[in-house]
């Protein structure tokens, strides 16, 4: 049996060296250390960035006056000299997407000046997963509330919940699209901008008020959302597939997002997500002729009609052309290929 007096002193002396193995100050301390030379390496490599970056846009800007005058040969080497230039700038954008930048003007207006960069893999792959199911599941849950409305509750309400539902989801797209942007990720093109245009239009639907116009149309758009987020639903499985497989073999970057289009990486394998493309391509264009039509109508005074004509318009062209140019590239790259291995 331990007596009082052999177990008091033990006990003092073990939470004398506990305090001292886990002082909590003293881990802050170091903390706070580490965490101020982070913020100085950073500002660091961010300078040197910048520095490079210009020394090699002002060579860019000679290469481009001396190729003006220069011979065959010369011309072939400041080609190359370019491509090289072109891969340290690729290289710089890799860097950069681990060092804290300033936001873009739409981030700012929406989150002011605040750090979205993610400074570890782990993180930044996380954030893309939880993009990619949120896309997954509401376009899920848009399915169902586009079908709701259509076939069981003919009602202004849901609709406009509906609507409202559909100008948050693309405002919360464009929202992480951007951070993903500033954390690497390379959303380019059409499929950048077409997300806002989709928000624009779920706002004018939202506004537009309850009349005959808006009955005539309501069906249509119904119909369309239900298709629109069946096609987005096969896109999610078939091209997340086609990722898996690029990255797995070191061709595509881990960060990289499926988008609601058809890209170039997506050739690989099977092709049949074109024909559902281009048909909601083209009812978008159907979309487009019907409001117009309604817009010309003796008993239509709103200006959400012609307006959302417009929008599908642009919809349908951004769509169509961005995906007709990809087949085009791809193909004509395909037949370089086989002529070469003639």
């Amino acid at each position: 049996m331990w007596s009082r007096q052999a177990i008091f002193p033990l006990l003092q002396m073990f939470l004398t060296n506990f305090v001292y193995l886990c002082d909590p100050q003293e881990t802050h301390k170091i903390y706070r250390q580490k965490l101020d030379e982070l913020t100085s390496l950073q500002a660091t490599c961010s300078s040197a960035i910048g520095k490079q970056r210009k020394c090699l846009k002002d060579l860019r800007h000679s290469l481009n006056k001396c190729a003006k005058t220069c011979d065959e040969k010369e011309v072939k080497l400041i080609t190359d000299i370019k491509t090289q230039i072109k891969d340290k700038e690729n290289v710089f954008f890799d860097m950069e997407a681990y060092l804290p930048k300033k936001n873009g003007l739409y981030l700012n207006l929406v989150l002011g000046n605040v750090n979205v960069t993610l400074l570890s893999n782990q993180a930044k792959f996380a954030y893309k997963d939880e993009y990619e199911k949120f896309k997954l599941y509401m376009t899920i849950i848009l399915m169902f509330g586009a079908i709701t409305c259509l076939f069981f509750l003919n009602c202004r309400v849901t609709d406009e919940i509906f609507n409202f539902l559909l100008v948050w989801y693309y405002c919360t797209l464009t929202i992480r699209e951007s951070i993903l942007m500033s954390n690497g990720s390379r959303i380019k093109g059409w499929w950048v901008s077409h997300h806002y245009v989709s928000t624009f239009l779920s706002g004018v639907m939202l506004t537009w008020p309850e009349g005959p116009m808006y009955q005539m149309f309501r069906s249509q758009f119904l119909a369309f959302s239900i298709y629109q987020s069946f096609v987005q639903f096969l896109q999610y499985y078939y091209q997340s597939g086609c990722l898996y497989r690029l990255r797995a073999l070191g061709e595509r970057n881990q960060l990289d997002l499926t988008v609601e289009g058809f890209q170039s990486w997506m050739w690989r394998g099977l092709t049949f997500l074109l024909p559902f493309l281009f048909f909601g391509h083209f009812w978008q264009l159907y979309n487009a002729v019907t409001l117009f039509r309604l817009a010309g109508h003796e008993d239509c005074k709103e200006w959400q009609v012609f307006m959302l004509a417009l929008t599908f318009l642009v919809l349908f062209l951004g769509n169509f052309l961005t995906t007709l140019k990809v087949v085009h590239q791809k193909i004509q790259k395909n037949q370089g290929k086989v002529q070469k291995n003639d």
